[in-house]
């Protein structure tokens, strides 16, 4: 099988790196002329948390895609959810009719990859594991996280087999008829990564200070997948079944899960986000719009709010514009927030 990386920093230059080693196919693109330039002369490098390697690897500028000789098997989606159409588009002259799209993304990119390319092109992927890009040729692999594929449609197909098989070089792969919970699941995830790069804080001490604020961004996100008919599912230590629905929440089970969620976020090499890297030290525009923005729109569409998501999204493009510096005031505001919701809550009862 042949694969194509797209996007060969954090998430693709890792997986594709390990893959690369283990004897698989793969060739590197990526927009970043310089990081390309390193990769061809001085190989791509991973510091990892476990090893640290360095691996001659085939790499790409862009224009030279349409001079591939064979069509990519699949082409491993890498790139900001932001930049998935232009992607798609720069990766046209290298794709068949039968290359399968696989996203190695945060959010819902499965949706616009299938609108596209076709369902029957689009494979669903859900990785959380921790990396860094830190300059050209070098990317930092900080911890290890699930990995789950699955067909849009629930099916085990022979692809999706094949597609695991070269993944495992990197990870335990587990194949699942249920991406969209694992997709879904990460979302409420993100609501609280998002929440904790308010501030200029690690993810695991504002995930101990602001237990019940962390739950409720999931659940706002939770409440969406379930107007979509989606069951949200547990990865790593991440459990949506002991936050939603709000009504089977047990505390006593609640505040010892979200201690090992800090324990596990602050026992990383990287301990805060990749939402952090972008507004702190990388200075480019995060996510926000195409994870916690997006969930809100199909949120509304069901006639849901979503108050904290609302007030969360609007705080980190006020972070990214410069209007707004990072602080545990902003948590505090949002936290604040919450708590007005839930007497208001209260009353109405």
């Amino acid at each position: 099988m042949r694969y194509l990386v797209m996007g060969s920093g954090a998430i693709g230059g890792t997986v594709g790196a390990y893959m690369a080693r283990a004897g698989e196919d793969v060739a590197f693109a990526d927009k970043d002329r310089g990081h390309v330039e390193a990769m061809r002369e001085r190989g791509l490098t991973i510091e990892g948390y476990r090893e640290s390697f360095t691996l001659p690897v085939r790499a790409l500028q862009l224009e030279e895609l349409g001079g591939l000789e064979t069509p990519p098997d699949f082409l491993l989606l890498a790139v900001k959810a932001q930049h998935t159409r232009g992607a798609l588009r720069d990766a046209m002259p290298a794709i068949g009719p039968h290359t399968a799209v696989v996203s190695l993304q945060n959010g819902l990119n499965e949706r616009t990859i299938a609108e596209i390319c076709g369902p029957e092109r689009t494979i669903g992927c859900f990785v959380n594991f921790s990396a860094d890009y830190l300059g050209p040729g070098l990317v930092h692999y900080g911890s290890s996280g699930a990995l789950y594929l699955g067909e849009l449609d629930g099916r085990m197909t022979d692809r999706l087999r094949e597609l695991g098989q070269a993944f495992s070089h990197f990870a335990q792969v587990e194949l699942t008829d249920n991406i969209w919970g694992y997709l879904w699941g990460k979302l409420g995830y993100a609501n609280m990564l998002f929440a904790t790069a308010l501030a200029d804080e690690k993810m695991g001490d504002v995930t101990r200070r602001y237990p019940e604020l962390m739950v409720e961004l999931a659940c706002e996100v939770y409440d969406v997948a379930g107007r979509e008919g989606v069951r949200p599912e547990a990865f790593d230590t991440i459990t949506p079944d002991l936050y939603w629905p709000r009504e089977g929440q047990d505390w006593s089970r609640l505040r010892p899960a979200l201690e090992r969620m800090a324990d596990w976020q602050l026992s990383s090499q990287k301990t805060k986000s990749g939402i952090w890297r972008d507004l702190k030290v990388r200075h480019r525009p995060t996510e926000v719009r195409e994870q916690p923005g997006a969930v809100l729109a199909i949120g509304r569409r069901h006639g849901l709010e979503l108050p904290l998501t609302s007030r969360l999204v609007a705080m980190i493009e006020e972070i990214e514009r410069g209007e707004r510096e990072m602080s545990w005031q902003n948590i505090d505001e949002l936290d604040t927030l919450r708590k007005g919701g839930h007497r208001a809550a209260e009353t109405a009862r």
